[in-house]
């Protein structure tokens, strides 16, 4: 394809970076062109700084172990070499935001993997599917960074991927409370067994953060922009319980739901089968043919079995039924390292190529 964009990753040498190194391998948009990490891995080759913290179930592919790494901060060498970055670091939130800014000012646009401009209301929290509308705020957040290509677009917290798919498409009829606790897999940590091996055998019922962002991305997602921002929707309230599990990939999610006009169990079930956005019709190329995929056998869907449909960028739903307090419930199932992380951040670069947001 002509007019492939050079890719730079910020924070190659983590989970979520080597997560991004195998998507982007033959990609039809996107080469990857340089890695980063901390000053203490630059310098280096990326296989001598990856060491023995490769977590990816396939080889790392010999080209990119040659490649060297350079130091996140030097803004100015980065640039040189890439048209965009992929961030996905480990630091403060303060850090984060003010790295992010920098390199958006330098003119590179930053798909983010991190919270720290998740919430700022001209910065766009996007599941390509349900909200790629909100880019448009792309253009008031250059004015105010004073760019003319720079930018940063985020992608929301990996557990709320697992029930606000299956929530979207029912909004139509008047979604008034929602109960959501999710269990997460430890890559959600960025952890394997090995690296984690308390958690065999265990759950934590706490994951610090998890429970604000539950109840509050959503509404941004589900919000509006207005006056050159995104303004959060106020008409749902979510309250919502987080925990850690022993499973290496996979979030489920067990989701309440009260409706101001209750629909049928078949309604449900068709909106979620009809459910599409633009990466469907756009057939981007980690787009998933289907987004919402049901399940009508009772033990379904499970992570062992169900996490990797679509490449593990379909999400999967179960167990619908009517509540004796609320209206309905469901269980709900994402990748939360593919559809959840590097793989929802690439998809949503991919249609940002697709809209000309990279030109």
């Amino acid at each position: 394809m002509e007019n492939k964009k050079r890719v730079g990753i910020i924070g190659a040498t983590g989970m979520v970076g080597q997560r991004f190194i195998m998507l982007l391998q033959d990609h039809p948009f996107f080469d990857i062109t340089v890695l980063c990490a901390s000053a203490r891995s630059a310098g280096r080759t990326y296989k001598e700084a990856v060491g023995d913290r490769w977590k990816m179930k396939e080889a790392m592919p010999e080209h990119i172990g040659e490649m060297p790494v350079l130091d996140a901060a030097d803004i100015s060498a980065v640039s040189e070499k890439c048209d965009l970055v992929f961030c996905a670091v480990n630091m403060k939130k303060e850090e984060i935001r003010a790295l992010e800014e920098a390199y958006a000012k330098a003119e590179i646009p930053v798909i983010s993997n991190n919270s720290a401009n998740r919430r700022v209301d001209d910065v766009p929290m996007v599941i390509p599917e349900i909200n790629a509308d909100h880019y448009k705020v792309i253009e008031d957040q250059r004015k105010r960074l004073g760019t003319k290509k720079g930018f940063i677009a985020v992608k929301p917290n990996c557990s709320i991927q697992s029930y606000v798919p299956m929530l979207t498409p029912l909004r139509k009829f008047g979604i008034k409370e929602v109960v959501v606790s999710t269990y997460q897999a430890i890559s959600g940590a960025g952890k394997t067994f090995n690296e984690w091996p308390e958690m065999i055998d265990n759950v934590i019922p706490y994951i610090g953060g998890e429970e604000e962002k539950s109840e509050v991305e959503p509404l941004y997602i589900w919000g509006e922009y207005r006056d050159g921002r995104i303004v959060p929707d106020s008409d749902t309230v979510i309250t919502s319980q987080c925990i850690r599990i022993p499973v290496t990939d996979g979030h489920t999610a067990t989701v309440f739901v009260k409706f101001e006009n209750k629909p049928t169990k078949e309604e449900i079930l068709d909106a979620w089968k009809n459910f599409k956005g633009l990466p469907q019709e756009y057939a981007l190329p980690h787009a998933p043919e289907q987004f919402i995929t049901y399940f009508e056998e009772d033990n379904r869907p499970q992570c062992n079995t169900d996490r990797d449909i679509y490449g593990g960028m379909g999400v999967t739903a179960g167990r619908l039924r009517e509540d004796k307090i609320y209206d309905w419930k469901f269980v709900g199932l994402s990748h939360n390292t593919l559809r959840g992380a590097a793989g929802g951040a690439l998809l949503g670069a991919e249609l940002l190529y697709k809209l000309g947001y990279f030109d």
